[in-house]
């Protein structure tokens, strides 16, 4: 019943199984049209090195470091296509035109009205494609059946680990984003300090540091997309995983505590952690403590170009094991950081862990974070938790967290 001087869209074909929702502008993007021209470039150079016609990337961590797109999930399938001539994103109509919006190139989106659009949409950008790349870490089984059905004759090659290998070096745009992302998780780290107090629970605790950390993004990053920011804030018991979840547990004096901070700004994730006690530490928590900051010191000091992975790690265990504690070490001593979550994305080839025999090189961004837990019933019991993130340079490497660790700077007073 629209006024007759009002004009009225045209209704899409209900029997379309594809659709163009080109809705409104393109957004302000993360990234210039240079760096994202830089990593398409190169995904390209990836597929002439491989002898590839396309790829078909679906992860949550390419799509977004190819297109500047992060797609929600939502049980509906999503992929960045890219060939020699075009770059393309595959969307459910769900999303209408943000993803469209958001990517460094063109979209398309499937509708809902056949369970098999999404693979016809993949036809369309793949036609006479004979070999394909896809990422093996992320195709399941039944995918990569579907994708065989969809295209017989074609050969689908692992493209996963080139990809990761160009995201482990960071550009300048990259770094500067980083750079803020650990500066976000500094404003939540005071906040969550300021925050901790006797019978608090930890999850008023966490909300202090979440909405100081989005409310900084929203700032300092007005045109950015908010989500996925987060708090661990741990105490007690409760310290003693590094992904333990936010309880309703009420902090006590004496208690150890972990802050965790975890900023999101368009899908590059930076951390802080820390370990604090309230009101006081016992002299045994304080001697644990010590040796896990002695541990984080002197990996701060040797996270240096030219050092390989495994090596790190090795070193770091002659400490522990010094003062009979490498047993209670929890897991490796860092890894990468760029695009990334908890529940998406690893370069899994930059882990300070003794496995790993990557050299490190300028332009990689890595933490140091050792871990020891110590069981319930154990003199100084709990999880001690130091984390900062460190950028490889050309001649040594730059500390970008700033929050002060140890018990000189984080005992709260109640």
């Amino acid at each position: 019943n629209a006024p007759m001087n009002m004009p009225v869209a045209p209704m899409p074909n209900e029997l379309l199984r594809l659709q163009k929702m080109h809705n409104g502008q393109k957004v302000k993007p993360t990234f210039s049209a240079t760096e994202m021209q830089r990593r398409q470039d190169g995904l390209r150079k990836i597929l002439v090195d491989m002898k590839l016609d396309a790829a078909v990337l679906t992860s949550y961590h390419n799509i977004n470091y190819y297109s500047d797109f992060m797609f929600c999930y939502f049980g509906r399938k999503y992929a960045f296509v890219v060939t020699d001539k075009r770059a393309v994103s595959i969307s459910a109509g769900i999303d209408a035109g943000q993803p469209w919006r958001r990517t460094f190139g063109d979209n398309v989106t499937y509708t809902d009205w056949r369970k098999d659009n999404y693979y016809f949409a993949l036809q369309q950008e793949l036609k006479g494609a004979k070999r394909v790349g896809i990422e093996f870490d992320h195709v399941s089984l039944e995918f990569n059946q579907a994708l065989k059905d969809a295209f017989p004759g074609v050969e689908f090659v692992d493209i996963g680990q080139a990809t990761m290998w160009m995201r482990t070096i960071k550009s300048a745009e990259e770094i500067a984003l980083i750079k803020e992302g650990a500066k976000t998780a500094d404003v939540g780290g005071y906040a969550i300090r300021d925050a901790i107090k006797e019978n608090v629970p930890e999850y008023e605790v966490a909300l202090a540091g979440t909405q100081a950390m989005v409310r900084h993004i929203a700032k300092t990053f007005p045109h950015a997309e908010l989500m996925d920011t987060w708090v661990w804030f741990q105490s007690g018991i409760n310290t003693d995983g590094a992904h333990n979840p936010v309880t309703s547990r009420k902090v006590q004096k004496g208690d150890i505590l972990s802050l965790n901070t975890f900023p999101m700004i368009s899908g590059y994730y930076t951390a802080l952690e820390r370990t604090l006690f309230l009101d006081h530490a016992s002299d045994a928590h304080l001697k644990i403590w010590e040796v896990n900051c002695e541990v984080h010191r002197r990996g701060l000091e040797i996270l240096r170009p030219g050092k390989r992975c495994g090596d790190v790690a090795q070193e770091l265990n002659d400490i522990y094991r010094s003062h009979g504690l490498l047993g209670y070490r929890s897991f490796g001593y860092g890894h990468s950081f760029g695009v990334l979550s908890h529940y998406y994305g690893r370069e899994a080839g930059v882990e300070l862990r003794e496995d790993i025999n990557t050299v490190l090189q300028p332009g990689m961004v890595v933490s140091m974070e050792p871990m020891l837990t110590l069981p319930e019933g154990m003199p100084g019991a709990g999880g001690y938790r130091e984390h900062d993130i460190l950028v490889l340079t050309e001649n040594g490497a730059e500390n970008i967290t700033g929050f002060p660790f140890g018990p000189e700077h984080n005992i709260v007073k109640a």
